[in-house]
């Protein structure tokens, strides 16, 4: 981690973690305590606590570079994001999640495409005039990848997923699969050749774009299934809570890091493993395995999040690289005026487009995205965050440093829009969604939630799990047997013969619901073992 940290016995890296514990802690409690604040929410007092310390620390060593303010894309990517994105996958609602898999894609894929090229286009066309330093082609494609990344968390945390469950699914799912997309794009562009552009080439990067979507979406698969057939064979009748919480959690981080050295997506891999090991590995541990897990992932991805802004609120103020574009203070901000008026032109030309193509497949009005759910979706994607900082770092510097103008203009306007649209949109995320959300209306619009239970802490997750054959008005939907049928009702149908699939070789295989492990001395074992 690249914290100042030389070694275990080095007094700055005891007082830097010693620092950043006391600040989680803090962050804790003041956003515990602004909870209910019609402006403020949990990621915005983490940034301005990252903010003030960052004033501080630079006032008590005279304005002088230190070292804990250096943002570490390792870091981030290794440690910070794996279980934030694994636990979005493993507490996600899948029921809503793959009712509107396809308005997701259409969103998170399919508009990121449409928000890279317009943002590309843009900088190639506007921040090249402002002649802040030599970048190649490559490097305006990179800022469309960029700042395509999406920073959602500021709205997920005012929405709520039982009130507004088509809405919280769309922005949810939206910006889990947009961040992987961002990446998978980042990536691609890095791997081929820039010399020259043409079909072939063209060609080449959609290839390399779309391999890295699905070979990540089957590791991540397989590592899920493989989890769920361990635990399901090896400690079937001698079931320890400790080893089972331990394997989830290893198998879960084993599977992002063989991502990251196969050199794929592995944001997309840890959130499938997430889903999958939900649907299977999570039902076949025993009751006290199901709570710790439960509570242990959203714990970390908790912390994890709180310190993704805390620290990219210290690294803002880090010295070091405001000094390249000091002389010339007004091309940064013309760049950062440029990038986030690209972001607000490429968020608006696909939301707003996809939103009416989508609606147009949908035949229950409840199911369509009314003008006022849009204006949220937009808005929710407005924001950016850690991931773009991330990638503009791995981009544009060496070790989280540079000695180039130009990339210096680019980190530092990088972080100028970031913290611009997340303390600015942000701030007003809560008025803005409940003047188009207002609580007597929430529920318009939207599909029921799963039913919750109040007898069970696993609700949660296994509300995913209610294989009902009926819809939203309690009528039986059609069994589907021809193809008419799966024209008509695509959802329906595939989720028909996919639980048929599920029912008769899956879970056999895997575990998964229904499955009860048999604990030592109990009478299931008992009466298993006469």
């Amino acid at each position: 981690m690249d914290l100042g940290i030389a070694s275990p016995s080095d007094p700055w890296s005891v007082m830097a973690i010693t620092l950043f514990v006391a600040l989680l802690c803090a962050c804790i409690v003041i956003g515990h305590l602004l909870e209910e604040s019609r402006w403020m929410n949990e990621s915005i007092t983490a940034l301005a606590i990252g903010i003030c310390t960052g004033v501080v620390l630079l006032l008590t060593t005279n304005w002088r570079k230190s070292r804990i303010l250096v943002f570490s894309e390792d870091l981030f990517f290794n440690y910070v994001l794996p279980p934030i994105i694994f636990n979005a996958g493993f507490q996600v609602k899948k029921k809503q999640f793959f009712r509107n898999f396809m308005t997701i894609m259409l969103f998170g894929a399919a508009g990121t495409m449409i928000s890279f090229f317009i943002i590309s286009l843009g900088a190639l066309g506007l921040v090249r005039r402002l002649d802040i330093g030599l970048l190649d082609i490559g490097d305006y494609l990179a800022i469309g990848a960029i700042f395509s990344a999406t920073d959602s968390v500021c709205t997920l945390q005012v929405l709520n997923q039982d009130e507004t469950p088509l809405l919280y699914s769309l922005v949810f799912g939206e910006g889990v699969v947009n961040d992987a997309t961002s990446i998978v794009l980042f990536n691609a562009i890095q791997n081929f050749g820039q010399a020259h552009m043409d079909v072939v080439v063209v060609i080449r990067f959609f290839a390399n774009f779309f391999y890295l979507f699905l070979t990540s979406t089957a590791l991540g698969a397989f590592a899920g299934l493989f989890s769920a057939f361990i635990i399901k064979k090896l400690y079937f009748g001698r079931h320890s809570t400790d080893r089972e919480v331990a394997l989830m959690i290893l198998m879960a981080y084993l599977s992002y890091m063989l991502a990251e050295f196969l050199n794929l997506s592995s944001i997309l891999t840890v959130f499938f493993c997430g889903i999958v090991m939900s649907h299977y590995t999570w039902h076949n541990v025993t009751e006290s395995s199901r709570i710790t897990t439960k509570h242990a992932f959203a714990t970390l991805s908790f912390i994890a999040e709180i310190f993704l802004f805390l620290y990219v609120g210290m690294d803002a103020l880090d010295i070091e690289k405001w000094k390249f574009v000091s002389n010339s203070p007004g091309k940064s901000i013309g760049v950062s005026s440029i990038l986030l008026g690209l972001v607000l032109l490429g968020r608006a030309a696909f939301v707003f487009p996809l939103s009416f193509l989508s609606n147009l497949t949908k035949k229950s009005p409840d199911e369509k995205i009314s003008f006022k759910q849009q204006v949220t979706i937009w808005w929710a994607g407005l924001m950016r965050g850690a991931v773009s900082m991330a990638l503009a770092y791995n981009q544009f510097t060496r070790s989280g440093h540079t000695q180039l103008r130009g990339n210096a203009v680019m980190i530092t306007s990088t972080i100028t829009v970031v913290l611009f649209s997340t303390t600015l949109f942000g701030l007003m995320t809560k008025p803005l969604i409940r003047l188009l959300l207002p609580s007597s209306q929430k529920h318009q619009g939207d599909m029921p939630s799963e039913p919750s239970s109040p007898k069970s802490f696993m609700q949660p997750l296994l509300g995913n799990e209610h294989e009902s054959e009926f819809d939203a008005g309690g009528q039986t939907i059609p069994r589907p047997t021809s193809l008419r049928m799966l024209l008509s009702k695509p959802t329906h149908t595939v989720h028909h013969y996919w639980r048929k699939f599920d029912n008769a070789f899956m879970r056999p295989v895997f575990g998964g619901r229904g499955f009860v492990p048999v604990l030592p001395h109990s009478p299931t074992e008992q009466n298993a073992h006469p």
